[in-house]
């Protein structure tokens, strides 16, 4: 029972009764920290309907809800704020229905299905920090919605041809000396990788060297021999040239193998995959019908374009001259192409940086004039970088942080500091190397998940695993001391009766009760706003509000045998709660720490 639509459906009845007018809405809102009571109604926006004095108005709704409603133990009014006051009945009600469902705040699945796509590398370089962000961001918005209700399909697509893939093939063509992640032990990823930084060097020395002959920077950076021989590559590519091919899904093949060792790592999956070599071939399909129903237009020089000035956006290309698709040519390819694939779904959410926020804008626009209802069901998950204390990364320069070397760093990390607290004593090494991985992942994922997704994130490393503050550790912590006391009760053999047989709460246990009852609005909550930030932030105030129990409040210490028992209970329904929200985050909880 929602104690918030009673109250909105008593206080309208209040004003029907007493002033004859009909309330459309009521504003609600917590109740201040010093004020007694549990839920305000705040009185001012009623004085659009309602005239009089708001004290007068909140104290006659106020006693009306005392009379008429069996939950509300009491009121006071301050200035136009009506705080009221729910009886213990009622949390104790609602916590004997919650404190063994393990499913509490997730909604069944519906027919409703929505794709979620995140990842969706280039295959010329490894993972970065920026698509740890994109990764995170994506599966949790994935858990999310699949928790609030929702069919979901985890999906990505692989962008696994282009120009750039050829700079990686070219130079390993030139400088490999057939080398291959076996003869080197490196991952496929990384080897390729080290290619396109190779590339970009080698194009550096060569724009140079025109320049210093006397051609102009922006002429050399064009007709550089070893682009305009990249750009043959991918020529040849298209029109399927059987050593380029070969050569493409060689150098591919060590990538993905590559890809999936950091995907296991990070804890993220998928259900299906897409790849670009596949679906931008139906995107030029499209564009071809598009241009005879006249959606596009072709330019002198054989290029195809789309006019969207009267949207107040600029003309874009979706067909270079030469024939060879864009990256709008394969996203348009892709959104239908999933619709063919999977017809449930109501909507897809993209999650890409916002850095592509104009692109989304102009896919959305293109995909809706050509005449796809399903358009208006896209959304672009857009979210801000990820800088570092040293700056901004940079890919070809090979100034990026690598996903596998970060994972590993947050791992050492998580080692030293934990070492230095020093309580690990007992612990096998098998189990320390566990635990140093779940503490350092959990700093990682939770550092990044509890920010807004839209904010840019400055990381660092060495404050995501601090034990005090909004930190993962510290949520961890505050589980795995849950745990002890659980295991200690066990031990003690404290008794679990069937419902919680106390009759009063003390200011904290009411506290923590309406922190959990705020669960599954927050699910629903994050899912609208597609925002693993409100999951992550919402369960550093639960634990907060766990910590201020602990420490006023006895708990095996207690003598009343039944309040030992509902404070036990109400422990572990708190530990319950923490484990499935980090789970929707992708974070796992230490039984011990």
């Amino acid at each position: 029972m929602n104690i918030q639509k009673v109250l909105d459906e008593k206080v309208k009845e209040a004003v029907s009764a007493i002033y004859g007018i009909a309330l459309p809405t009521v504003e609600f809102q917590p109740t201040r920290k010093d004020f007694e009571g549990d839920v305000t109604v705040v009185v001012f926006p009623m004085l659009r309907h309602v005239k009089g004095n708001p004290v007068q108005i909140g104290e006659q709704i106020g006693t009306y809800l005392k009379k008429e409603v069996s939950e509300v133990s009491g009121f006071n009014v301050v200035k136009g704020f009506l705080n009221i006051s729910i009886s213990d009945s009622f949390y104790l009600s609602f916590f004997n229905k919650v404190k063994d469902n393990d499913e509490f705040g997730l909604i069944a699945v519906q027919d409703d299905a929505v794709m979620v796509e995140y990842s969706s590398p280039n295959t010329n370089k490894p993972l970065h920090l920026g698509h740890v962000r994109n990764n995170l961001l994506g599966y949790s918005v994935a858990e999310i919605l699949k928790a609030s209700g929702k069919k979901v399909y985890k999906t990505q697509i692989i962008n696994d041809r282009g120009i750039h893939i050829c700079k990686s093939m070219l130079a390993w063509q030139r400088f490999g000396n057939g080398e291959t992640p076996e003869s080197t032990g490196l991952k496929g990823d990384k080897l390729v990788g080290n290619y396109y930084v190779a590339f970009d060097k080698a194009y550096k020395e060569e724009i140079a060297e025109l320049v210093a002959k006397g051609v102009e920077k922006e002429v050399a950076e064009k007709e550089a021999p070893i682009l305009l021989e990249a750009q043959k590559m991918l020529q040849k590519w298209e029109a399927g040239d059987e050593e380029v091919v070969s050569l493409w899904k060689r150098m591919n093949g060590w990538v993905y193998e590559g890809f999936e060792t950091t995907y296991k790592n990070l804890g993220v999956d998928f259900d299906t995959y897409y790849y670009e070599s596949d679906t931008y071939l139906l995107g030029k399909d499209v564009v071809a019908d598009g241009l005879e129903k006249g959606v596009f237009y072709k330019k002198e020089d054989g290029s195809v374009w789309i006019d969207l000035t009267d949207e107040g956006l600029d003309e874009k290309i979706v067909l270079r001259s030469d024939g060879t698709a864009v990256y709008m040519t394969q996203d348009i390819g892709t959104a239908i192409q999933r619709v063919k694939d999977y017809p449930d779904v109501n909507g897809m959410v993209y999650t890409v940086g916002n850095e592509q926020d104009y692109h989304f804008k102009v896919l959305f626009l293109i995909l809706k004039k050509l005449g796809f209802t399903w358009a208006d069901k896209l959304y672009h998950l857009s979210y801000g970088m990820v800088d570092l204390p040293s700056g901004k990364m940079k890919s070809r320069e090979g100034t990026v942080v690598d996903a596998d070397d970060l994972m590993e760093d947050m791992t050492q990390t998580a080692a030293a500091i934990s070492e230095e607290l020093g309580k690990l004593e007992d612990y096998s090494d098998a189990e320390k190397k566990e635990l140093y991985k779940m503490i350092g992942l959990g700093a990682l994922k939770y550092f990044i998940l509890k920010v807004d997704p839209k904010k840019r994130i400055l990381f660092d490393p060495k404050e995501s695993v601090d034990f005090q503050g909004n930190t993962g550790p510290f949520i961890q912590y505050t589980y795995a001391r849950i745990q002890s006391i659980l295991r200690k009760a066990k031990e003690t053999n404290v008794e679990r009766a069937a419902l919680v047989e106390v009759s009063e709460l003390h200011l904290k246990e009411k506290e923590l009760i309406k922190q959990i009852q705020l669960f599954p609005e927050t699910i629903q909550l994050a899912a609208e706003n597609y925002s693993p930030a409100l999951i992550a932030n919402y369960t550093y105030d639960l634990v907060k509000e766990f910590n201020s129990f602990y420490q006023q409040v006895s708990i095996l210490g207690e003598e009343d045998v039944k309040k030992k028992d509902f404070r036990v209970q109400l422990s572990q329904k708190v530990g319950n709660t923490i484990q499935s929200a980090f789970k929707l985050l992708g974070i796992d909880v230490p039984e011990r720490m």
